[in-house]
């Protein structure tokens, strides 16, 4: 009788221990939901700290980079800039409240993805 008691536990402790760990994720991690105007905030917000790990990634590549090389990045993190904001411009010139979700978005992911690219860049 024990033993058929304590499967079960275990099965259900087990459970809550992976439902905690997968709660821990890091907060730009964690879905937008809401209204239009709350998903929007939140993906400006997840930017906004993508942003900051982007421009201290940045510099410190350009601390590390000489010559040539340094100009060229500089060169090329402005017109990464620039195609970040045309391409999510194109995206907040579509119709409807989604016009502006996928705008928010399009930001979000292209800066969380250049902030890694260059933070791996500087762990070389």
């Amino acid at each position: 009788m024990l033993r058929t008691l304590t499967i079960p536990a275990a099965a259900v402790i087990a459970a809550a221990a992976i439902a905690f760990a997968q709660d821990k994720t890091e907060p730009e991690e964690k879905g937008c939901d809401g209204s239009t105007v709350e998903m929007v905030e939140c993906l400006a917000g997840k930017a906004a700290q993508w942003d900051k790990r982007l421009n201290a990634a940045y510099q410190k590549l350009l601390k590390l980079v000489e010559g040539k090389q340094r100009n060229q990045l500089r060169a090329a993190q402005r017109l990464w800039v620039q195609y970040r904001d045309a391409n999510c411009l194109y995206w907040a010139l579509g119709e409807g409240t989604i016009a502006r979700l996928e705008s928010a978005d399009c930001n979000y992911r292209l800066t969380k993805e250049r902030a890694e690219e260059l933070e791996g860049a500087t762990e070389r």
